[in-house]
């Protein structure tokens, strides 16, 4: 699991400051909060999440505030749960996304603005993980988009990063060593069309629209926002291994249909 699931659980870490509280994700018997490699880049500045340390009155304790526990964290991510025999992720339907909060110190920011901002961030590429060959739509697609995006005046850009495979013609990279830097880019931009995952958990959590690109493998009221353009195809199945079902409906999305939705949230 990545960014996302940690822009998720700051969406239900809101507002827990101002009610005295830190919200707490980890166990179930309330002795260790657990975060994961990805937790700190996200949760760095965020005044609700009670860091590793705080669960006997440690570290990130403030005094008269008390802990919230969520058991919300690796391997028990509550928006689902794991069917290995037929390798595959079960969804909890009642799951509903709050989006997230991320919290930027000036010299993010400045770093940011000096980039400039007002583009229509595209990113075709999709994180390294099990359920990533599911998410792939055709490079030539997000292309077509792209061009035509341009051909009505936009700027595009997309995120030149470490797990980089494809890149698009003709538009501006976007230098993002990280996931923070990348959310702070974002935050800038005008719009972002993407597969589900961490970048468009970052959008909402930006309040940016989004074209997002769902295909069959999650369903949209799960890890969705009502504010993006949502586009999915068929039943959610859920495999994180090579799917003919999934790679299916990823390729029977058309890009007339995602640009067509772009326009919509540019008017």
């Amino acid at each position: 699991m990545g960014f996302g699931d940690q822009l998720m659980g700051a969406g239900m870490a809101r507002g827990a400051y101002a009610r005295k509280e830190l919200i707490a994700f980890g166990d179930e018997a309330h002795r260790n909060i657990i975060w994961d490699h990805n937790s700190e880049a996200i949760y760095r500045n965020n005044p609700n999440v009670a860091r590793p340390g705080a669960e006997n009155g440690g570290q990130n304790m403030v005094r008269e505030f008390t802990l919230r526990w969520i058991p919300f964290y690796r391997s028990h991510r509550i928006y689902n749960r794991e069917d290995s025999a037929n390798e595959r992720w079960i969804w909890n339907m009642d799951w509903r996304p709050i989006p997230g909060e991320m919290f930027f110190d000036d010299h993010e920011k400045a770093g940011a603005a000096a980039i400039g901002g007002d583009w229509i961030i595209i990113e075709p590429n999709v994180p390294p993980k099990r359920s990533a060959v599911n998410k792939l739509w055709p490079l030539d697609r997000y292309q077509w988009v792209a061009d035509h995006l341009a051909r009505d005046g936009h700027q595009i850009a997309q995120f030149q990063h470490p797990h980089m495979v494809v890149g698009l013609r003709k538009v501006k990279t976007l230098e993002t060593k990280n996931f923070r830097r990348a959310a702070a880019l974002v935050k800038r931009c005008k719009m972002v069309i993407t597969a589900e995952g961490g970048l468009h958990h970052a959008a909402a959590a930006m309040s940016k629209p989004a074209v997002v690109l769902f295909g069959g493998f999650i369903p949209v009221s799960v890890t969705g926002y009502p504010t993006h353009e949502n586009i999915a195809v068929g039943e959610a199945c859920g495999k994180y291994v090579p799917c003919e079902h999934c790679t299916a409906a990823m390729a029977s999305i058309a890009p007339e249909q995602v640009y067509e939705a772009a326009k919509r949230l540019l008017a």
